[in-house]
């Protein structure tokens, strides 16, 4: 793990470690078209600072470094999402994204002072959806006045709100994800915990949720739910049980470079891998691969509007 970062005032900001550097080569290549759809961009920090008030600090992770996971894995695209080091500064996902614009989305981070030229403009740049972190330990959702405003600006402009929640926030906030009048994605499986099993009452609303067609789900970040630790596959039969609930709309990333892991940090290759051994029909890795994201993130490849 890396020194604290100590900042002028003296508060201390915890420094996390970095990925993997010896991505493996998945056992079986995605098909093509597949879509990465929650992966991050951190720093350098010479040129994109962090935000002072982030919870941690992670080691720059450019868009290099990203490329090269990718290039190893057999990813064809990505939706860089925004993390909350770098807050409501969306300028490293957004010089990201205008490096492929055809191949790149992404998910922005906003403080509630954007102007409907602001939105324009993160459009134009590749952003469709804005995200919003509720998990306590990263800080958690206090302002919940600018969430349900965000909310009512991106019905007007058709983007989508991406939702971080730890599993309980499910339970808290269920009655705000009901009336949404909007997509909304819940990140890393809602962040249950595998040894909970899954007939715990956050999976179980979880699954509730996903037979409202607003409802997404990525099966990302089984390092997040798995108690047993690598290669995580106790974390398997929930990402199962969530396409199985939403098969036309579950997504997958990886969650490059994987911020803030306290436990086993992943291999991306063996991620690829365990997505495999949770969906081993074809047929259900191309539309969480390929077909889902396209609908959602390109819809005008599918006959849609930009």
């Amino acid at each position: 793990m890396n020194p604290p970062d100590i900042q002028p005032d003296g508060r201390v900001i915890k420094t996390c470690k970095g990925p993997d550097p010896d991505t493996r080569a998945p056992q079986q290549r995605p098909p093509v078209g597949a879509c990465d759809t929650h992966c991050h961009v951190f720093g350098p920090t010479d040129r994109y600072p962090y935000a002072p008030g982030r919870a941690y600090s992670p080691p720059d992770a450019p868009l290099a470094g990203l490329q090269r996971v990718h290039r190893i894995l057999g990813i064809d695209r990505a939706v860089i999402v925004q993390a909350s080091p770098h807050g409501s500064d969306n300028t490293a996902m957004l010089d990201a994204i205008a490096t492929r614009p055809a191949d790149y989305r992404g998910i922005a981070i906003v403080d509630g002072h954007e102007t409907d030229a602001d939105y324009a403009a993160l459009h134009a740049g590749g952003i469709r959806g804005v995200r919003f972190n509720f998990v306590q330990h990263l800080g958690g959702m206090h302002d919940l006045a600018l969430f349900d405003r965000t909310v009512d600006r991106l019905a007007e402009i058709g983007w989508h709100v991406v939702m971080h929640m730890g599993a309980e926030d499910i339970l808290t906030h269920r009655a705000r994800l009901e009336a949404l009048r909007i997509p909304f994605v819940i990140d890393h499986m809602g962040r249950v915990r595998a040894d909970a099993g899954s007939e715990q009452a956050p999976f179980q609303v979880l699954l509730a949720l996903l037979r409202d067609e607003r409802a997404w789900i990525k099966i990302c970040g089984p390092e997040r739910v798995s108690t047993a630790g690598a290669p995580f596959h106790d974390a398997t039969p929930f990402a199962r049980a969530l396409y199985d609930a939403a098969p036309a709309r579950t997504l997958w990333g990886t969650d490059w470079p994987h911020p803030n892991i306290a436990g086993d940090m992943p291999n991306d290759g063996e991620l690829v891998d365990l997505l495999h051994r949770a969906l081993p029909d074809p047929v259900a890795r191309q539309a969480v691969l390929v077909d889902n994201p396209t609908r959602l993130y390109w819809p005008e490849r599918v006959g849609g509007t930009a």
